[in-house]
């Protein structure tokens, strides 16, 4: 029975060490995306897309963060965009400008954890000045910019998580349908089943982590962290609306991953 209870012991150690390295483990991913009704201007527009830092918490997520920013850095992509939980807790703030000032220019949007809203009962909320304050840092809360590249005018539209979790939000008001390209930044993903088919060309969210906790099974697999979540990480099609779903770079609740990579990923546009 002892040598039982040691094995059981020694599993559960080392189950709880790979979760540790693989929540530090960064797969960067180059994505090619074919997107309807974008000018061949655009062919080969490069996008960024970084999601949930989660930062102030002790993980090896902040290693994977550092990591994504250095290569987003080095590639040099034509748009930067992230996508909210930026930190859990307000000791992560610090490190949080930090890391912005490598990313900028960038477009940020939030997420629930940034405003406190989340089942972490230690969650804390940040002031979204503190953001908005950083150079080359653009926040958008329900708010639109145009971006021109190569003679063509890019809409970008950030939502606010909080219009979103009271159902009030309403992106497609924002819409200038005279744009070459218009790119919706939501933290949860969900917003693509709540907007009119085409609206924009591109979604882009986070928010589920890739299911963080996964236990795999023959023909598929189950994502602890979410159970009843769709969409939990990569490209998904809505009609003519491309959705991808980054699967984050930090952790929440727990310290680990697994079977669930931290990942920083550039889309490349393709005109369709």
């Amino acid at each position: 029975m002892n040598w039982i209870v040691s094995a059981l012991v020694v599993a559960s150690v080392g189950i709880l060490a790979w979760g540790w390295f693989e929540a530090g483990w960064l797969r960067t991913r180059v994505v090619e995306v074919w997107v309807d009704g974008v000018p061949p201007e655009l062919d080969g527009l490069r996008i960024a897309h970084l999601s949930d830092f989660h930062l102030g918490v002790p993980s090896r997520g902040r290693r994977a963060v550092a990591e994504a920013v250095a290569w987003v850095r080095e590639r040099r992509p034509d748009l930067v965009c992230v996508t909210g939980d930026l930190v859990s807790r307000r000791s992560g703030m610090q490190e949080l400008e930090e890391r912005l000032r490598e990313l900028a220019p960038c477009f940020v949007v939030l997420g629930n954890h940034d405003f406190g809203n989340s089942r972490d009962p230690f969650s804390q909320p940040i002031d979204p000045e503190g953001v908005a304050g950083i150079e080359g840092v653009v926040l958008l809360t329900d708010e639109s910019v145009d971006v021109m590249m190569a003679g063509c005018r890019i809409q970008v539209i950030g939502l606010d998580p909080r219009t979103y979790a009271s159902r009030g939000a309403r992106p497609t008001d924002l819409i200038d349908e005279s744009t070459d390209l218009r790119i919706l930044l939501s933290h949860f993903p969900g917003i693509a089943r709540r907007i009119p088919e085409g609206a924009f060309h591109l979604v882009l969210a986070g928010h589920l982590h890739a299911g963080q906790i996964v236990l795999p099974y023959p023909g598929g697999k189950l994502g602890l962290a979410h159970l009843r979540a769709r969409d939990v990480g990569g490209i998904y099609e809505y009609g003519a609306t491309t959705l991808h779903v980054s699967p984050g770079l930090g952790t929440t609740f727990v310290p680990f991953r697994f079977f669930a990579r931290p990942e920083v990923t550039e889309l490349v546009v393709r005109s369709a």
